[in-house]
């Protein structure tokens, strides 16, 4: 019985451990997607993965990825991260991969593309799609090509990617920039294999039982990747724009201020978080403002002063948006930086001026127009046929009437009608107190009298 009973836990001792066994044999696999522009969400999202996988010893590391390009400094930022990681990295492309989505591609260990996908377009433009001179294509060639050999692809094809003077017989021999579709990048060994899935890419790389974390962000990190885009930070320009204007017009009316305040917080916090705004940015920003607020309540007129807060305000919010340590804007030979600090000036010129205009308007149809929120102002109007008027007209009933000087006219004094003791003035000559006068006329709220 006893024998019995020792085989029978013996059992299931082993299966709990088969079981324990089983689990503990499934891979880990971190996943994460970049589904838009390389730039500096990109970035962060990337460094947020690298970081989570190697503290959380994930067996892979697993990038979906879709996008047309973007910022090659971001981009070379994000390939050195995928290869100093120890964790093994997978790509899937799901659709394109083109430019610097080439460049962060062929940083991984591995690449499946999905039927119809591309790889390859990686020269380097600017704002407006035209190649650039070879000076910013030299950098890029040798970024494609040296990564390329890094994890053991041709870099010959991943030159040719920049380059349309490459030519690799049977491959790339037409003068333009090589791009691969998915079967032709599988057919020259450019990516492992041709996947319709995260799960299919994981199972042709020979990931037994994954167990995928999808990688997950925080809320402020959703509302700081929504802020900084362009998009938004033009909104958010125009409401600083606005609300200063309107508050200046119109002194103590609060609303507006809070609205710039809060437009001010909204646009200048998250890029100091994503490492954009500088100290010294924001305190430019703030430098403005009080020079406007002395031009306009403190110095008369509009000179020095005020200028200066408006080149300061608009300084400090065009070098918000672009990328500089100090006055310096190049970070890279492919960092075309004229182009992207003449779109960003653009982009706060126009909602400056978009964010001016709308509150002159809304100034009109809210305040001043018969609305709902007419009450934000007096209308009120003091019209004379109703009984108003900008002068006292109660002494206008003397006129006509005698009195007595009071003092000595010359020719302003003081005269007493039945009593009443009046200022007056003498239409001609002098009068000594005592001397009878007659009222004739009440003029700019002034009686004047003539010597009887």
């Amino acid at each position: 019985m006893q024998k019995t009973y020792f085989i029978l836990t013996t059992l299931v001792v082993a299966l709990f451990a088969m079981c324990f066994s089983v689990t503990a044999q499934k891979t880990q696999v971190y996943y994460y997607k970049i589904d838009d522009n390389i730039s500096k969400p990109a970035l962060r999202l990337t460094e947020k993965a690298v970081k989570e996988a190697e503290a959380g010893k994930y067996d892979y590391l697993f990038l979906e990825l879709n996008t047309f390009g973007g910022e090659l400094d971001a981009a070379d930022k994000i390939r050195t991260l995928l290869l100093n990681t120890k964790v093994p990295s997978i790509v899937f492309i799901n659709n394109n991969a083109a430019s610097a989505g080439a460049l962060i591609s062929i940083a991984c260990d591995s690449i499946y593309m999905m039927p119809g996908a591309s790889i390859g377009a990686a020269s380097v433009v600017d704002q407006t799609g035209q190649v650039l001179p070879d000076k910013y294509q030299s950098y890029m060639r040798s970024l494609m090509r040296t990564t390329a050999e890094h994890n053991g692809r041709n870099p010959n094809i991943a030159q040719a990617m920049v380059d349309p003077d490459v030519t690799i017989p049977g491959i790339s021999d037409s003068g333009k920039v090589l791009t691969f579709t998915s079967e032709e990048a599988a057919d020259n060994g450019f990516c492992e294999g041709v996947v319709n899935s995260r799960e299919e890419a994981l199972a042709q790389a020979g990931v037994e039982q994954p167990e995928i974390h999808e990688q997950e962000l925080s809320p402020i990190e959703k509302i700081i990747n929504f802020l900084v885009s362009p998009a938004v930070s033009g909104i958010l320009i125009m409401c600083i724009v606005g609300g200063i204007w309107f508050e200046l017009q119109a002194p103590g009316l609060g609303l507006p201020s809070i609205i710039a305040l809060t437009a001010a917080l909204l646009f200048f916090a998250p890029h100091y978080l994503e490492g954009l705004a500088a100290h010294w940015e924001i305190l430019l920003f703030l430098a403005g403002i009080v020079l406007l607020m002395l031009e306009f309540f403190v110095i008369p007129g509009f000179g020095v002063a005020g200028i200066s807060g408006i080149v300061l305000v608009i300084a400090s919010l065009i070098l918000t948006l672009v990328f500089n340590v100090g006055f310096k804007f190049t970070f890279n030979p492919e960092f075309n930086a004229p182009a992207h600090i003449s779109k960003m000036t653009i982009l706060v010129l126009v909602s400056t001026l978009a964010g001016f205009f709308l509150s002159l308007w809304l100034g009109k149809k809210l305040i001043l127009a018969e609305t709902r929120f007419g009450s934000l102002a007096l209308r009120t109007g003091l019209e004379t046929k109703q009984g108003f008027t900008s002068q006292d007209m109660r002494n206008e009933q003397y006129v006509g009437k005698e009195g007595v000087a009071q003092t000595i006219l010359r020719p302003s004094g003081k005269i007493n009608i039945d009593g009443e003791v009046l200022d007056a003035t003498i239409e001609h000559g002098f009068a000594n107190p005592g001397d009878k006068v007659k009222v004739t006329k009440f003029e700019n709220a002034q009686l004047f009298v003539r010597k009887i």
